[in-house]
């Protein structure tokens, strides 16, 4: 799929902003958004899609990824948070490595199959599918590159279920970000397209 403009790519990186932030949330409050987190783990079952629209629609439910996007990337850098930055910056160097590795997406592709299967007997939202989306992110995905390495409140980050939300989190990212690729992102845009895409961001906003 490849849809190249910048509404595209922003939206996309929107996508992976909202996952950024929700793991930030969790590790750092412990509790998320349910709508939020739902907009961004059901991405990881839209396996065929036409068109970015067609895993993220309303574009409305990715308004918070929106919002990041535009105080990670903004030049005030007001609102920035360094550790969602960090996360967003893994997050890419890992879905292109995962990219290059022919056999790592198509075991991660039965994976995601298996939990499709899954999902004809229980909601995206329990804990069993949870737990073999963030298995997915472990066995898969994580071996292929730096750690990322999430910060956060000890008591949140202790407890077995956020850790697992967490891994999830990372994988829809991981999803996002090959999207956002896709469709004509690459890293120098994060410097060269910047406020192209904090103008798409806004514009986005402004039709809700």
């Amino acid at each position: 799929m490849s849809v190249e403009s910048i509404d595209n790519q922003a939206l996309a990186f929107a996508a992976l902003a909202q996952c950024a932030k929700l793991a930030n949330d969790v590790a750092r409050q412990g509790v998320i958004d349910n709508d939020l987190w739902q907009v961004c783990v059901s991405s990881l079952v839209c396996t065929n899609p036409n068109s970015v629209m067609d895993i993220y629609a309303p574009a409305s439910d990715l308004a918070s990824g929106l919002d990041t996007l535009i105080k990670q990337l903004s030049d005030s850098g007001e609102g920035r948070s360094i550790e969602i930055t960090k996360y967003i910056a893994g997050i890419v160097s890992l879905s292109r490595k995962l990219m290059r590795n022919d056999n790592a997406m198509a075991v991660m592709s039965q994976r995601i199959d298996q939990v499709k299967r899954q999902l004809h007997h229980f909601t995206i939202n329990d804990d069993a599918v949870i737990s073999n989306f963030a298995s997915i992110y472990s066995d898969i995905v994580s071996p292929l590159g730096a750690k990322i390495n999430v910060t956060g409140t000890p008591t949140h980050l202790q407890q077995l279920l956020n850790q697992k939300k967490i891994r999830t989190l990372l994988l829809a990212g991981v999803r996002a970000a090959i999207l956002w690729q896709q469709v004509g992102g690459k890293r120098r845009h994060l410097f060269f397209s910047r406020k192209a895409y904090v103008n798409s961001a806004k514009q986005q906003l402004t039709q809700f």
